[in-house]
């Protein structure tokens, strides 16, 4: 009887045994999820955090401007014959001025422009010996009634402050490109060329007190209203050709030449 009851208890240890050793050893469905659902959560919220992180900073990424190939702006046309006969450079500022709402004329404009009054003095040979610095002012007579040459750039800025007071920008020694950008937001500009567009082929110098005034005859201003891949489109105001149509290459050589001379507004 002892060794039966033995045997029983023998038996009952033997199964308690097996199904601790087997809930160790297996798991149920339910773990089986949650171990999957653990090695799921290892690889998935990676895959999807790159690309949060990617779109996160592309979002983050400032935009890049939109690489226009053309752009044509519709700028007023004014002549500057036949009262202005030199005055290109006022001509074409008030297109610029008119362009953004400013009523003002090209007379006006050549009234209040900055002079240089030094006196023209010829030698004997007919070439100029003495005159003015158009960096200071307008050099000789704008309306062509005696001789007259041109304005520069600082000059022109300081009139075009009366009208856009803090307005104006001053392009001069920057990259054509930085001209452009002044097109594509829907700005012209002035810029300093030759009468063909070409680079100057007749320069000459003068005296002006203890300075050396280095100039070409040909110096020309127009209205740089639009581009395109290999051309740039002009307002001139000698030809009065409106969007005039300008090899690029030849442009840029003719503006390199003035000293890089380019006037626009924000």
């Amino acid at each position: 009887m002892r060794r039966l009851n033995d045997i029983k208890w023998a038996l009952t240890l033997y199964v308690i045994f097996s199904i601790l050793v087997g809930c160790s050893a297996k798991q149920s469905p339910s773990e089986k999820q949650g171990s999957n659902a653990v090695h799921k959560h290892e690889k998935v919220p990676k895959i999807v955090n790159e690309k949060f992180q990617k779109e996160t900073s592309e979002s983050l990424q400032p935009s890049a401007p939109s690489a226009k190939k053309k752009a044509i702006l519709d700028v007023p046309l004014i002549s500057q014959n036949p009262e202005l006969k030199y005055g290109c450079e006022v001509t074409s500022l008030a297109m610029v001025l008119q362009h953004a709402g400013i009523q003002v004329n090209k007379i006006e404009l050549a009234n209040n422009i900055k002079k240089d009054n030094d006196p023209l003095i010829i030698g004997k040979g007919g070439d100029v010996i003495h005159w003015g610095n158009p960096k200071d002012g307008f050099v000789g007579d704008m309306t062509g009634k005696n001789k007259g040459y041109a304005v520069y750039v600082q000059p022109l800025q300081e009139l075009m402050e009366r009208y856009l007071p803090g307005r104006t920008v001053n392009l001069t020694g920057k990259s054509f490109d930085d001209v452009l950008s002044q097109i594509k937001i829907g700005k012209p500009v002035v810029v300093w060329t030759t009468g063909d567009y070409n680079v100057p082929k007749r320069w000459e110098s003068w005296n002006h007190g203890s300075e050396q005034i280095n100039a070409t005859r040909d110096l020309h201003a127009v209205v740089l209203t639009g581009f395109e891949p290999g051309y740039v489109y002009v307002n001139d105001p000698l030809t009065v050709k409106k969007g005039n149509k300008v090899n690029r290459q030849t442009f840029i050589q003719s503006w390199n030449a003035l000293g890089k001379q380019a006037l626009s507004y924000r």
